[in-house]
């Protein structure tokens, strides 16, 4: 990631502002490729939406014109700069099922791309959020995209690690370096204290993949045994740890200190081994290589480490508002929906708590 610097107050630009200022530059990219009317879209989205909302929209709307240049015989001699905001009053509810089919399979270049449900129910999200814009704003007189079912999508099982799989990972972590020899042993050495510190701070907290990359060494306290991070939209919060974080954190920063970081990367607490800020690419690789050496039916990733530590956290406090809370869930309904519903043994005791009449 590049480093930017505030010249105005000459203060740290912090790894999430980093993030945005890219997906800045990204998004402006891609609206010279979409065309003109969509700028308006984009500007009023900005208010209420973060960096990562709008360029994962705007890379869905260009799909939506590559569509229809592709597929749509009416517009095969146009450019995609081409389109005007008449286009969308061109099309019927049969074009936008149309491209819901298209979205399942299509050619991007010389790459197939291929959506589920959750991937098509973004999509057309997308394109409703897109018309109904133009639409309330009165530059369009039909919004076909209300017409048309908007994909459903199945939940699925939570997918999680057992008590005794959360044991063996992290002793997995721990000794597996006695089975290697020359440079994968040298490798392991260097990057053992990091990765078990990771590890057992997503499992210990709970926190995201992309909280974790972006923490600074400046946001862990050992005094309150705390870690201040930034929530989706920004907001900033506490998470706490208890000693076994406490300890993987403290042996990790004893070998980060010995560290050189490329210049930019001094405040970031975890490092690559090219001494930059890790990235999510990597702490999700190093999830998978761990992982797959204790369960082959599991594919375990960064955020089923956060669900795991969710549901023990519900099975042991039976307090679905404090999941939430420690999880940064906006809605509870969304908690209640990954977590209450699992928790069978909890719902059996029913049975047996409430007495109609003494014995």
């Amino acid at each position: 990631m590049e480093n930017f610097t505030d010249y105005n107050d000459n203060k740290k630009v912090t790894y999430h502002e980093q993030t945005d200022i890219l997906n800045i530059l990204k998004l402006r990219a891609v609206l010279k490729t979409l065309p003109d009317f969509c700028k308006d879209y984009f500007r009023a989205m900005d208010p209420l939406t973060t960096t990562k909302t709008r360029i994962s929209y705007a890379y869905d709307i260009r799909i939506f014109f590559q569509f229809l240049l592709d597929e749509n015989p009416a517009f095969k001699d146009c450019s995609m700069k081409d389109f005007t905001v008449d286009v969308l009053d061109q099309l019927k509810a049969v074009d936008i099922e149309e491209y819901q089919e298209y979205l399942k399979v299509y050619k991007n270049g010389d790459k197939t791309e291929t959506n589920g449900e959750r991937g098509l129910k973004r999509k057309i999200s997308a394109l409703r959020s897109f018309y109904a814009y133009y639409y309330k704003h009165e530059f369009i007189k039909t919004n076909p995209t209300v017409l048309i079912d908007v994909p459903k999508t199945h939940e699925k099982s939570i997918i999680r690690l057992d008590a005794d799989e959360v044991a063996m990972l992290l002793d997995y972590i721990e000794h597996c370096g006695d089975e290697l020899t020359g440079q994968k042993r040298v490798y392991y050495e260097k990057t053992k204290e990091r990765d078990l510190a990771i590890v057992t701070l997503l499992l210990g907290t709970g926190i995201r993949v992309s909280e974790c990359v972006g923490l600074d060494i400046e946001d862990v306290d050992f005094k309150n045994n705390g870690i201040k991070v930034t929530r989706k939209g920004g907001n900033e919060m506490v998470v706490y740890f208890g000693s076994e974080v406490e300890r993987a954190l403290k042996k990790y920063i004893e070998v980060r200190e010995n560290i050189v970081p490329v210049a930019g990367h001094e405040h970031a607490l975890f490092y690559s081994t090219q001494r930059k800020r890790i990235g999510i690419q990597a702490v999700e690789n190093l999830v998978k290589k761990y992982s797959r050496a204790i369960t082959t039916t599991k594919k375990i990733t960064p955020h089923k480490l956060r669900s795991t530590y969710g549901t023990s956290l519900y099975q042991e406090t039976g307090d679905i508002y404090l999941v939430a809370d420690v999880l940064g869930h906006r809605d509870v309904n969304t908690t209640k929906k990954h977590y209450a519903a699992m928790d069978d043994a909890r719902r059996r005791k029913a049975a047996t708590a409430v007495h109609l009449r003494e014995d």
